[in-house]
C-alpha cells in the first residue's frame, strides 16, 4: 500500500477484490478441469455462507501482508505474487466460512444467526450445511493449486501446507474441540490463551504468513510478522470476547451472550471487562512493535488493520 493511498480507499479497493473473486469461484463450475457442474442446491449453500457478509480479516491480512513484503522487491518482481496472494487470500476466507456453517450447526455451538441472517443450516437444512462445509474447505485448496501455470508448484505447495496446518487438528479445528470439551470447565490464562491461538489465532496467523510467503518475505520480515500476526491472532479473540458481552445482536451480527449462556470460558470472565481492554491494548502494541522490525517500507496497512481489530465494534 503506498503511502500516498488513504487506509480507506485501499481497503474497499481490496474488499471489491475479493468479492468478485470469490463471486467468481463459488460458482457451479468453478475449474477449467472440471467435466461436470456441482450440484445446484450445494452451490447454493456455499455461496450463502460465503458471499454478502462478513469483515474479510483474513482476505485483507493476507493482500496486506504480501503487499508489505512485495514493497521490499523489485516491482516486476512482486508482480508475480499478485494471483498467488488473491488465491490465498479467497482460500483463507473459505476455511473460515465453512468452520462457521459447521460450528454453528445443532452439534456444535447451534447457533441462529450469522452476519445478521440465519445461520446455513437454519435456511438449509443440517445435511446441506455439513456438505455446503465440506465442499468449502476442498474448494479452498483447490484454489491454491491452480492448474493454469499463474503460482508456481513449490509456492503452491507452501501455502496448501500452511493453510493446512493452521485449519486441522494443532489449528482451527483443534482449537474448537478444546472449546467444547471445556464448557463449564475453569481454564487458567496460559490453557486459555493455547486454546485460542489454535481456534482463532491459528488462521489469522495464517492469513499474514501466507501473503508474507507470496510477496517473498526474507527470514528478518516473515520472523517479525509472525509476531504481529500472534498478537494479532490473540487480540482479535480478547475483543470478541468484550463484544460478546458489550454489544447486542443486531450490532454483531450474530447472537449477543453466547458465551455466558453457554458457560463457556472466555477472557471476560477469566479476567474481567477492563483487565480484558488492558490486554487488547498491550496486544495490539506488541504487533505494531513487530511490524518497527520487519524491516519493510510499507507496512501502513497492516498497522491499521490491527488498529481496527482492537477497536472494532463488531
Amino acid at each position: 500500500m503506498g503511502s500516498d493511498v488513504p487506509f480507506d480507499r485501499w481497503m474497499q479497493q481490496r474488499l471489491a477484490q475479493v468479492e468478485e473473486a470469490l463471486g467468481q469461484w463459488v460458482a457451479v463450475s468453478h475449474t477449467n478441469a472440471s467435466s461436470h457442474a456441482a450440484p445446484a442446491e450445494l452451490v447454493r449453500a456455499m455461496r450463502y455462507a460465503v458471499l454478502d457478509g462478513g469483515k474479510r480479516l483474513r482476505p485483507l491480512l493476507v493482500l496486506a501482508a504480501y503487499e508489505a513484503a512485495a514493497s521490499a522487491l523489485p516491482v516486476d518482481t512482486a508482480v508475480e505474487g499478485q494471483m498467488a496472494a488473491l488465491r490465498a487470500a479467497c482460500a483463507v476466507e473459505l476455511i473460515h466460512a465453512y468452520s462457521l456453517v459447521h460450528d454453528d450447526m445443532p452439534c456444535m455451538d447451534n447457533d441462529v444467526l450469522r452476519r445478521g441472517k440465519p445461520t446455513v443450516h437454519v435456511q438449509f437444512g443440517e445435511a446441506a450445511a455439513l456438505l455446503a462445509g465440506d465442499a468449502l474447505q476442498a474448494l479452498a485448496f483447490e484454489l491454491l493449486t491452480p492448474q493454469d501455470g499463474s503460482v508456481a508448484p513449490a509456492t503452491q505447495a507452501r501455502l496448501c501446507a500452511l493453510l493446512a496446518r493452521a485449519a486441522g487438528s494443532a489449528g482451527m479445528a483443534g482449537g474448537q474441540a478444546i472449546d467444547l470439551a471445556s464448557v463449564g470447565q475453569p481454564l487458567d490464562e496460559l490453557a486459555l490463551r493455547q486454546m485460542h491461538q489454535q481456534k482463532t489465532g491459528a488462521l489469522l496467523l495464517a492469513s499474514v504468513v501466507m501473503g508474507a510467503q507470496c510477496g517473498g518475505a526474507n527470514a528478518q520480515a516473515l520472523d517479525a510478522l509472525q509476531t504481529y500476526g500472534n498478537a494479532l491472532g490473540l487480540a482479535f479473540q480478547v475483543v470478541d470476547d468484550i463484544l460478546d458481552v458489550t454489544a447486542d445482536s443486531a450490532t454483531l451480527g450474530k447472537t449477543a451472550g453466547k458465551d455466558a449462556q453457554s458457560n463457556k470460558p472466555t477472557y471476560v470472565a477469566l479476567m474481567g471487562l477492563e483487565r480484558c481492554k488492558s490486554l487488547a491494548q498491550t496486544l495490539l502494541e506488541e504487533s505494531l512493535q513487530a511490524l518497527n522490525r520487519s524491516g519493510l517500507p510499507q507496512t501502513l496497512a497492516l498497522r491499521q488493520l490491527a488498529d481496527m481489530v482492537v477497536c472494532r465494534t463488531r
